[in-house]
Parts: C-alpha cells; structure tokens; sequence
C-alpha cells in the first residue's frame, strides 16, 4: 500500500504522512482481531462480532498509521479523538486498546460484558482508559464529535489563535467510524449538517456502509444517497468499495484518510463498502451476524478461512502483538516534535500557557466572586435575564466559557456580548469569528446536547446552551449521556412552568423537573430569584458534573430575604431562608423557583394569625440530597411534620420531602393559554393556596 510522496514541511504536526507499506503481518494482524471478536462473544454468548470482524482492517489502518496517539500516555494534549460511534461494535476499540498498548490485556477480551469487566458492552469514557466518549445510543459518538472538532477550534483560539493552520501544538483530528444505524438516527444528520456549516476540516467520518441492521437488510428503511446527502451538508466525500474477494479496500481507504488528514476546508465523509462478519463463511451479510454469536461450527470454519487455528481460542501470536505494540515507539518521532512545538508555545505565550494550566487543573479565578452581578430588592427580573445579564458577567474573567442556544438566545439570554459568532469566516454572520463565543446550533436541540458533550470532554472550555424547558425532551439521550460520563455541561432551560403563559400547554412543561431529576448524576437548579440566579451559576461552575439551569420567563421580585446569598449556600441544594421565632417551627413550607415569593408570602400571612412557619428555598434538590444528614436534618427536622411543598410543576416527588402528613401544591395536569396570573390563579397555585394547605397539615 503506498499512497505517493506527500510534502508534510505545512503540516508538521499533522501526521507521519509517509505511510507505511502494507505487508503479510498487517494481513496477520487482521485476521487476528477478527478471531479475538468472534472468540470474544462466543464466550460470553451474546454481543455483535459481524461489525468487529468487518472493520477489523479499517481499526488497524487508522490506529497503525493515522492516529496520533501515544498509548504510553492515553491523556496526552496532543493526542486525536477516536469515536466508535457504533458503540455496539466496542471490541472494535477493545481489541485496538488492548493490541496498542493501553492497558487492556488478553483476559480482559476474555471477560468481555461481564461483571466487573474493563470491556463493558458498550463503551464507557471514564470506565475504559482510552474510550474518549461513551457510546451505544446511535448517533450519539458522532454528534459527540462534532463538538469534540468545534472545541478543538475554539480552544486554540483561546491559546494558539495565530499559528498557521496544521503547525500548533492544540491542532487535532477527530476520527469516527459510524454506521448505518448512527446516520439513520435524526440527531447525526442535526449534527452533520452544523459540522458542514462550521466547516470542520479536523473531523473524519468513516461510514461503515454495510447494509445490515437487527432486522436485515437495511434497505427496508434506508434507501437515500447517504454520499450525496453529506456532500449537500458541505463535506468532503469518498468513496472507497471492497476488493474482488469482497474485503475493505485497505489501499483506497488509506488514500481516502491522507487526504481527510491534508484537508483544510470542510470535514471529511468516507463511505466505506464493507461485509458483515466477512469472510464468515454462512455468516457473513445477515442480520443475525449483527447481534449473536455466531456459533462454534461457524467460528471454526470462519477461522480456517483466516488461516487461524480453530482449535485456539483469543489466540494472538508473538509476532502480531509485537507490531502492535510498536505504534508507540513508531510515533515517537510525532511526539518528540509535538513535544517541542509545545515547549516554545509556553516560552513564547507565558500568559496563555498559565491560562492553560488553570484549565488542565479544572480551577476558577480564585477572586471569581466579585464578578458576579449584583440585583436591587424589589426589582421585578425574570431569572431568564438574570441569567443572561450572570453570563456576562462570568464570561468577562472565564476565558473557556462559552455557549450558545438552539435558535432561542433571545428568548434563552444565552448570548455573550461582543464574543462573536462561533463560524469560520465568509459566513453571513457580520460577527462571524472562528474563535468566536456564541455558538448558533440551529433548531436542533438534540444535536445540541452531544455537540455540548463534545466540547465538555475536550476538557479545556466549560460550554452552555439552551431551549425552553419543555424541548428538554428532544434532547433528553444526549442529557443521559452527560449524567452517565458525569461531564461538566451546563443546560440553560428557560421558560419553565405555566408562568410563561399564552404560548399554552404544547410550551408549559409540567412533568419535566422531576422526569430530569430522576436521571442519577444531573443537578437540578431552579433559582428564586435574580440573586439565587448569579450564585446559582457560580455554584454549577464549581461542580466537575452537568446540571440544569430552570428558568423563568416572567419577572419574579428580587427578595429581600436574598440579600447575603452567596454560592456556598446554593451548593448545599436547600437551605432556611426565612426561619420561625421559636426554636421549633410550627410547620414548613419548602419551594423552589417563582413559587418561593408565594412561600414567603404565606409565611407573612401565617405569622400574623399566629403560626410560625419555616421557609426553606430548595433549588437543587439533588445537591441537598448529597449533604451530611446533620445538615439535611437542620432544615427539615423530622420531629416538624407539618409541611408543604410548592412547585408549579407535576407533585410525584415531592413526598419524599413533605411525608404522609404533609400536602405538596403542583399540577399534574396540562396547562393552557392565557397569561401568567391568570393560569397561578385558576390552577390554585397561590400565597394563600400554600396557607390553606399549612393550615390542614396543622389540623391533622
């Protein structure tokens, strides 16, 4: 396999360009991973060995020869992204992890999606070093490196702006193999079509076109050009078929990643022909290759077509494991470069590279309080625009804060001023930057949430973005997602609850607090008021996980009772905001968001008949939960259990935190169009509903 001479001297730090001629080990090699992966799920005796077997030869191509990696050091900066959106497929990047050298052994391969197993059933990033994203909801790994490829951009322009393009130490590629199953997946195409936009020539996609899915053929539901699809998107496409024995064409496949890797305008689309589970002898091109073992006769006859022997199971020869593992060392040459090329960008760029640290280090400007935004009491702010106005303020002193919103920045108060479209220059946008701040996503909010996952992994820039609250659902898998990778994405949810009014019940959410607080590991945030709003932020920033921002459309008063808030009180989740006279409280009403004035209100009102009442703001629930019992006791003392919850949402969770002899004021029902007062009121969700309720619990 040659691919001609290539003049790397513009590209230094691209690749070893000079690509290694393809020899009988290679041929070896491949027939080796394609034993393991049907040795592997034989075992166990579930898993998907057709697609690992048929990639076999595109894995090794790419981790033998264009991926710059150094297996000794899996975190390094300089390092390209691998996704294997096809997560189904995982010993595909099992196999390379353990051949490479990163740690994975032969047993591991062995106790594939077992208990305890390093090799899970799909791939897990933070469970499996060298796994960059978790996989296995398709559509998810590549749109999740659509953002990977947009942080890349954005992060050199926060160090490296000025370096010609392929010369800075924070240049990268971004490799994916996708299958048909990921493009047939709507949120591939929302995220294909803005990477086309964006014109990210630092991401290759590799389609494993190969006709089968679960139930066969896939032309029963997928018949479009997908080639002719991309290149509308604005990518670079090629096409590369199989050989006359019906195998990857390693050679044009080759070619096809040279020139993805010299691209500089747009991303890179191959559609690679392959068979499943080739060159299985009754196997290979059917649906039950895709997701079973295929069975002891079938592994041995498929094993004597590979010249392998079938009585040796995850076999794997001295001579195969030594050419693997010599990628590090044939890489080294990259290294060391990089290694230069990074040294004097640090003596040269001692306040960027300082920057840089402060980033690697997951740290915040140590006086970063005072930047927060202060609001006057009284004042009617919707914590939208408290939000929006907290954004600006934080993104003034936080560099790697950045953001956008899915066609609503208006509405979400999303946009940074005068940071500049995030888009390569010629577009429209009169702002346009490619290093800008303000990402627009489009009306795709699913996209939205991977693209944001992406930029999260990066690990250098903390990103944004938002929707109304009630879309939340269109995006939900890409939400999951964060929660289970536990990657620092904050999601701005505007227009949270009846109160934003006539647009009616298609746009008032009432199930959704509690359907997102269900999902482990994401923090849910509804500040009171404008000042919970700024230390809500402060205290999201300062947490290493995703969390949900739940925000107002209408005004609600800046309280009084705020005054001292700051982000240490917010991060305890829930805490006493206005407290009884008396030791013990009669009763306590806890609520979170625009219902906290109405708590407040009904406490005043309560007072004057006589009734001391404790009023506790809980605007993240899942932070008070984490707290010491000590702490949790404190503000609900189980010895008061007269207590009313008030929420303009579904009520199912609340019991939890009221008990059997409390009363929880919500709706489960939908809302309906007219303006906010109107729908508080006719929905009795109101100062003196919240009275009515603390006065039963007391009767009972």
């Amino acid at each position: 396999m040659t691919t001609g001479p290539v003049d790397t001297r513009e590209y230094p730090l691209s690749t070893n360009l000079d690509i290694p001629a393809w020899g009988p080990l290679d041929d070896q090699t491949v027939a080796t991973i394609r034993g393991l992966a049907m040795d592997a799920v034989q075992k166990v005796g579930n898993g998907h060995p057709g697609t690992a077997m048929s990639l076999a030869p595109a894995a090794h191509l790419l981790f033998s020869r264009f991926l710059r990696h150094d297996p000794t050091d899996p975190s390094w900066l300089g390092r390209d992204r691998f996704v294997l959106s096809c997560g189904h497929s995982s010993l595909t990047l099992y196999i390379q992890l353990y051949l490479t050298g990163y740690g994975l052994e032969l047993s591991d391969l062995e106790s594939f999606r077992t208990w305890g197993s390093r090799t899970p059933g799909h791939p897990e990033h933070g469970h499996t070093v060298g796994v960059e994203t978790t996989t296995g909801p398709l559509g998810q790994g590549i749109s999740t490196a659509v953002g990977m490829a947009m942080a890349t951009r954005y992060e050199r322009g926060l160090l490296d702006p000025d370096a010609p393009w392929g010369t800075s130490p924070f240049d990268h590629h971004v490799w994916v193999i996708a299958s048909d199953g990921d493009l047939e997946e709507g949120i591939s195409s929302e995220a294909s079509s803005l990477a086309g936009t964006q014109r990210l020539a630092n991401l290759t996609v590799i389609w494993d076109d190969n006709h089968i899915s679960i139930e066969g053929d896939t032309a029963v539901a997928f018949t479009e050009d997908v080639a002719e699809r991309y290149e509308s998107y604005g990518w670079r496409v090629h096409e590369v078929g199989l050989t006359p024995t019906g195998d990857v064409d390693v050679e044009a496949l080759a070619e096809a990643l040279t020139a993805a890797r010299l691209e500089s305008e747009r991303p890179t689309f191959i559609a690679m022909r392959s068979v499943i589970a080739w060159p299985a002898p009754n196997a290979q091109n059917t649906g039950k290759a895709h997701g079973a073992a295929l069975g002891a006769p079938e592994v041995a006859a498929t094993k004597e077509r590979l010249g392998l022997d079938p009585t040796r199971d995850f076999a794997v020869d001295d001579d195969v494991l030594a050419h693997t593992r010599s990628v590090a060392e044939r890489n080294r040459p990259l290294r060391d470069s990089w290694d230069a090329v990074y040294a004097s960008w640090r003596a040269r760029q001692p306040k960027r590279a300082e920057l840089l640290d402060r980033l690697l280090a997951g740290e915040l400007p140590g006086d970063i309080d005072t930047a927060l935004p202060s609001f006057e009491t009284g004042a009617s702010i919707a914590t939208r625009s408290a939000s929006g106005t907290t954004i600006n303020a934080l993104a003034a002193v936080l560099p790697e804060m950045w953001g956008g919103s899915a066609d609503l920045a208006g509405s979400n108060n999303t946009t940074i001023d005068a940071g500049m479209s995030f888009l390569p220059a010629g577009t429209p946008a009169s702002d346009a930057s490619p290093y800008g701040r303000v990402i627009h996503f489009g009306i795709r909010e699913h996209a939205m949430g991977a693209i944001l996952n992406g930029i999260a992994l990066s690990g250098l820039s903390r990103p944004f973005g938002g929707t109304f609250l009630v879309f939340s659902d269109y995006m939900r898998g890409a939400v999951r997602l964060s929660a289970l990778m536990n990657v620092p994405v904050t999601y701005v949810w505007t227009h949270d609850s009846i109160g934003l009014g006539e647009d009616g019940p298609t746009h008032q959410p009432i199930e959704h607090l509690w359907s997102l607080r269900a999902l482990p590991g994401l923090a849910i945030v509804r500040p009171a008021d404008a000042r919970e709003t700024a230390a809500s932020w402060l205290a999201i920033l300062r947490q290493h996980g995703p969390a949900g921002l739940i925000l107002s459309r209408q005004g609600l008063p800046v309280l009084a009772e705020t005054q001292d808030i700051d982000a240490d009180r917010i991060a305890k989740g829930a805490y006493i905001l206005v407290d009884s006279d008396s030791p013990q409280p009669a009763a306590i009403i806890i609520a979170t968001g625009s219902e906290v004035s109405l708590a407040i209100d009904a406490h005043n009102t309560l007072k004057q008949s006589g009734i001391d009442v404790r009023v506790v703001s809980a605007p993240c629930l899942e932070w008070f939960d984490a707290q010491p019992e000590a702490y949790r006791l404190g503000v609900l003392p189980t010895d008061c259990r007269a207590r009313v919850s008030v929420e303009a949402g579904a009520t199912i969770g609340w019991y939890k935190y009221v008990g059997d002899s409390g009363e929880v004021i919500g709706l489960d029902h939908f809302g309906a169009s007219a303006d906010a007062a109107t729908l508080f009121t006719e929905f009795n969700i109101t100062a003196q509903a919240v009275v009515d309720a603390v006065r039963r619990t007391l009767d009972r």
